[in-house]
């Protein structure tokens, strides 16, 4: 995704520092992230915990930023292990003490979330913790490319526009450009179509439970569920 780590400062990552850490208080050992991207939760996480960090992440563009990042901290570079794989893939050699989902959720379907839930299950040890961001809200409605964010870098305007095309039940089928202009000229834009898929919050609720999970404390905008046992 282009602009990704402009775009997402200005989105729910200030919002994810603020929530996230004392929801890991008194994880220690192990947690595994799925879907690190970049790797801006990443460093939340390991600011928040001595833990050490599984990151999921199998988009190669992605990983490669999420490395570089890493490597400008030799500390992330010893507690930080990449794992270039899907979330419905991931091998541990002992299960995880909390798994962190920030802005992930949305990405998988019905039929891939409902089987990603017993995954997470079997990754984390009894009594683990799940934490991931979600709040219920309506889908938007298609229409016309409207702007999302724009950020100057240098000399040049980095923008995002956004587009819904269609709406089906939760799914949900867009369109972004991502245009850099100088002086008013653009100079490049790049189209990503995509699509997200909103669970009601009662719709996970059975989804998770049925996984063999129990809900637990969070704060609005956050879910954080138990493996039981």
């Amino acid at each position: 995704m282009p602009f990704y780590d402009l775009w997402h400062e200005d989105g729910h990552v200030p919002e994810i520092r603020e929530l996230l850490p004392p929801l890991l208080k008194g994880v220690q050992r192990s947690v595994l992230e799925i879907g690190a991207g970049t790797g801006l939760i990443t460093r939340v996480i390991a600011q928040a915990t001595p833990a050490e960090i599984f990151a999921v992440e199998p988009a190669l563009a992605m990983r490669s930023v999420l490395l570089s990042r890493l490597a400008e901290d030799p500390a992330l570079l010893e507690r930080v292990t990449v794992l270039p794989c899907g979330a419905h893939d991931v091998d541990l050699d002992e299960p995880a003490e909390a798994i962190v989902m920030i802005s992930v959720l949305y990405g998988f379907d019905p039929a891939e979330r409902e089987r990603l839930w017993p995954v997470l299950a079997g990754l984390l040890e009894p009594g683990g913790l799940l934490l991931f961001n979600h709040r219920e809200r309506p889908q938007g409605e298609p229409g016309e490319l409207e702007p999302m964010g724009s950020y100057q870098v240098g000399r040049h305007t980095y923008q995002v526009l956004g587009q819904v095309l269609e709406v089906s039940g939760e799914k949900s089928r867009y369109r972004h450009l991502y245009q850099i202009t100088r002086n008013g000229t653009l100079i490049s834009e790049d189209e990503v179509l995509g699509e997200t898929h909103r669970p009601s919050t009662a719709r996970l609720r059975a989804e998770l439970e049925a996984a063999g999970f129990v809900p637990d404390d969070a704060p609005d905008g956050m879910q954080a569920w138990r493996r039981a046992g």
